[in-house]
């Protein structure tokens, strides 16, 4: 006998959700402040920076130093040391692939919605193994605004024809929070991510999961 699934699509946050990138982007984020003769950040502190997207990220380095006048130089800048390090040491959490295949099997239609530029996307996907797990991706730069704001969210239900109602959003910020909340769709907040340095559970997602593979207990169980 069949079990009703309680939702048809999951969308999923991909730094901080999927991947640890913090080193990677530390990495580029550092490589870009030397080059700019500007002393380097902790990883610990570049890790309260993600979140907001490549823009965000490098205002807030160069706010650490006093530089912000520097970004139109900064930015494109980050763009090709991330992109010489995307893959360096790349990984997933603990029980990733093993639940997107898990709810792959079950039926479960699956995509990500990032905050990531797009074309960095799809080569991590693809290096990760699990690009076959998502029926879509969004980067940040695929509608005109980025999370905390619905948009994102919404025009993936509508590219997969699925109802907001009948979604849920897994993600590790507020930033995925507020705009499932304002999306009118369920929300996981994972623990384990990139938040600003607090909880998650401050933001009141609908559930707060300490590992990736809760996810079974509540979507395939």
């Amino acid at each position: 006998m069949s079990v009703e699934r309680p939702f048809d699509l999951v969308l999923f946050d991909l730094d901080g959700t999927l991947i640890d990138s913090a080193s990677q982007l530390a990495l580029a984020v550092n490589r870009t402040l030397t080059e700019l003769g500007l002393p380097e950040a902790d990883e610990a502190v570049v890790r309260t920076w993600v979140g907001n997207g490549a823009d965000k990220l490098i205002q807030r380095a160069l706010d650490y130093r006093e530089a912000p006048e520097l970004f139109a130089k900064a930015r494109p800048l980050f763009d090709q040391h991330y992109q010489a390090c995307l893959l360096q040491g790349l990984a997933m959490y603990d029980g990733v692939e093993q639940s997107l295949r898990r709810l792959q099997a079950l039926g479960y239609r699956q995509a990500v919605v990032t905050n990531k530029p797009s074309h960095f996307v799809q080569p991590i996907l693809d290096a990760l193994g699990i690009g076959d797990c998502f029926a879509l991706w969004l980067g940040g730069n695929c509608v005109p605004v980025k999370k905390p704001s619905p948009d994102p969210l919404l025009h993936a239900c509508h590219e997969l024809g699925v109802s907001p109602s009948r979604t849920l959003m897994v993600g590790d910020s507020e930033n995925d929070v507020l705009a499932a909340q304002a999306a009118g769709m369920k929300v996981v907040g994972l623990t384990y991510g990139y938040n600003y340095g607090r909880p998650i559970a401050d933001s009141r997602p609908d559930w707060v999961c300490e590992q990736f593979a809760e996810l079974d207990a509540l979507l395939a169980e």
